[in-house]
């Protein structure tokens, strides 16, 4: 049986601190400062995470500090500590010839992970690594074999109800590990889980008509400016107005040290957009906070 690692945020209420739940999404993200106040969402900019487990029947409860993305990597970091030892891995460094165990290996490969890594890798690798060590039996690395991964696969297809996609997905993370640490050659070709590569959707002029109609003028413009630039979530997050040339009717992917994000693949790169999204752009910079260098700012 899997173990639990919560995560919580202090916060003050007219009860005084209160430790309350943070809510995850389908897909195991969090949204900033929201907590569940009762049955409720509210939003709580202040206090900070905590993490919490069961030792026996104590409960030791950890901050994590105040960044909320941080703290959903470190909760599932320690999860993974905890299923590892739950299903007999003990956290040892190495055997008396040098070879480090599986769960030393795990911490030690997203420690390295957490500070070369965004959170969101951090935390895919943490997935996967963590239903690694609850399917495979093994102590130590070098006893790792190609059953074991064929048996991770079937792990995830039949016990986790893992789709396809994210079966391989799973696997190529585990590979990465195995990888890193200088194991290699244990499954050929055919051995990797396989997945039929969907077509994208696309919305046709009359759908995108009806989502534009629902839209209030900000709304219809951030999603103008996806459509018309084609950039990344996170891409258009960390949009400044230096990076939008209205006169040349460009706008730029760059670097963004004092935010501490850098584009996919460390790749800057400049997009030609249209007229049409030119003009917008001067109408909302026009009644843009002057103090703000983002172009979509938000809460």
């Amino acid at each position: 049986m899997n173990r639990q690692c919560n995560l919580t945020k202090r916060i003050q209420t007219s009860k005084g601190a209160r430790y309350c739940p943070v809510p995850l999404s389908a897909n195991g993200r969090i949204r900033p400062d929201v907590v569940l106040v009762g049955n409720r969402e509210e939003r709580h900019p202040e206090g900070a995470y905590y993490i919490s487990w069961y030792e026996g029947k104590r409960l030791i409860r950890l901050s994590v500090g105040k960044d909320a993305q941080d703290a959903a990597a470190r909760r599932q970091r320690k999860e993974a500590e905890l299923n590892a030892l739950n299903n007999g891995v003990s956290v040892l460094p190495e055997n008396g010839n040098g070879h480090p165990s599986v769960a030393a290996a795990v911490a030690k490969f997203l420690e390295e992970t957490e500070l070369t890594k965004k959170p969101k890798t951090l935390a895919a690798y943490t997935t996967a690594l963590n239903y690694f060590t609850a399917s495979c039996p093994k102590l130590y690395l070098q006893d790792i074999d190609r059953t074991d991964l064929l048996k991770f696969c079937a792990f995830l297809r039949d016990k986790k109800k893992q789709a396809p996609r994210s079966v391989y997905n799973k696997f190529e993370n585990v590979m990465t590990f195995l990888k890193a640490n200088k194991i290699r050659d244990l499954v050929g070709k055919n051995d990797w889980p396989r997945y039929t590569e969907e077509e994208p959707e696309m919305y046709e002029q009359e759908e995108l008509g009806k989502l534009f109609k629902a839209c209030d003028a900000e709304e219809r413009l951030w999603y103008e400016f996806f459509l018309m630039t084609g950039m990344r979530e996170q891409e258009v997050m960390h949009t400044y107005w230096s990076d939008i040339n209205l006169a040349h009717a460009t706008v730029r992917v760059s670097h963004k040290p004092d935010r501490g994000w850098t584009p996919k693949a460390y790749k800057e790169r400049e997009i030609p957009i249209p007229a049409k999204l030119v003009k917008s752009l001067k109408a909302w910079k026009a009644k843009a906070d002057k103090t703000c260098s983002l172009v979509f700012p938000t809460g």
